[in-house]
């Protein structure tokens, strides 16, 4: 596997909130030669729900010399409105392509199954990933069948979504996948997949991802990582699901150690494996939860501990690098 590429946030807008507020086009540029020359990525995966926003990171991306992964991720949409915003986001990244010295990977969503309407029941993403999250959907026979068969929907829509985008972008696609959705990879280039290890699957994670080699593809690990508390790496995907947004401000749900090395460690062992079963690329999520301020006088309060960030933003927007940023600049200039 090649060095390790980042996700940047541009900022995902649904259900009333955003995860990024400030969007300053110089700090932005600032932050991708970061990822460039600090980090020495050589590929980001900007992901946002704003196309504009897409484009100005996407343009400070090429500029400093990276690889460039365009994830525009729509939110709580029906399907024919998410085929049609992907379909123009795929006509801004061909303009992208044609003017870049790097290449430009369109990435069609994230996790649209439970992200977005139609296939999962539930009328919000909170609503769709506590059902996802909760044993009993998998042991109640009715509640499987629902379920099931929103999936299936989902594989008949895909067919309709590559050959739109196909239609207006020529480089390499492809779809970061949650684990547990059905994709026909036939339809794309690479093999996408949201590669988060928790304790759950530990035993059968490494399997899992061999399994999608399967296609004859390179296999990509578009997200991976854990968030900065004693015991994150065990819940993986879900350690961001520690803050009560029922009272405002938000506060931290439970009484949680704050431990940067569960980050390290978690970077060590994920880069280990993936190298082992010969993953083509990596990208760690993210590069900062910007609307998760670290407030260390105040436990409670420092929403940063439900960040995933290689940096740790303060309220005034300003960041400082946690252990993991050091250890990921580290692993990526070892390997050149």
């Amino acid at each position: 596997m090649r060095s390790i590429g980042v996700n940047y946030d541009t900022g995902l807008r649904f259900e009333g909130r955003s995860t990024r507020d400030r969007f300053d086009a110089d700090a932005v540029q600032d932050e991708l030669t970061v990822i460039a020359n600090e980090l020495h990525a050589p590929a980001v995966r900007v992901v946002g729900t704003e196309l504009d926003r897409l484009v100005v990171a996407g343009e400070a991306a090429l500029a400093a010399g990276l690889d460039l992964w365009f994830s525009p991720m729509p939110m709580n949409l029906e399907p024919p409105e998410f085929i049609a915003f992907l379909t123009e986001c795929a006509a801004r990244a061909e303009a992208l392509r044609q003017s870049a010295r790097g290449e430009v990977v369109l990435v069609l969503g994230c996790e649209l199954s439970v992200f977005c309407k139609g296939f999962v029941p539930g009328e919000t993403s909170g609503e769709r990933l506590a059902l996802m999250g909760d044993p009993a959907t998998w042991t109640d026979q009715a509640k499987l069948a629902q379920l099931q068969a929103g999936l299936a929907r989902w594989g008949e829509v895909q067919e309709q979504l590559v050959r739109a985008a196909r239609a207006a972008f020529s480089g390499r696609i492809t779809y970061a996948a949650g684990m547990w959705e059905d994709v026909n990879w036939e339809l794309f280039d690479i093999v996408g997949v949201d590669a988060y290890r928790d304790a759950a699957k530990a035993a059968t994670f490494a399997d899992d991802l061999k399994d999608r080699f399967k296609w004859g593809k390179p296999v990509v690990a578009t997200e991976f990582g854990c968030c900065a508390y004693r015991g994150a790496a065990d819940r993986g995907g879900s350690g961001w699901m520690i803050v009560d947004r029922s009272v405002d401000p938000p506060v931290i749900n439970g009484s949680y150690q704050r431990d940067e090395g569960e980050q390290v460690e978690y970077l060590l062992e994920l880069v280990e494996e993936f190298d082992r079963i010969e993953l083509a690329a990596a990208f760690w999520f993210s590069f900062a939860g910007f609307n998760l301020p670290h407030r260390p006088d105040d436990p409670q309060h420092d929403l940063d501990l439900s960040s995933y960030g290689l940096v740790a933003v303060g309220d005034d927007g300003t960041w400082q690098p946690k252990r993991v940023f050091g250890k990921l600049a580290e692993l990526n200039e070892s390997r050149g």
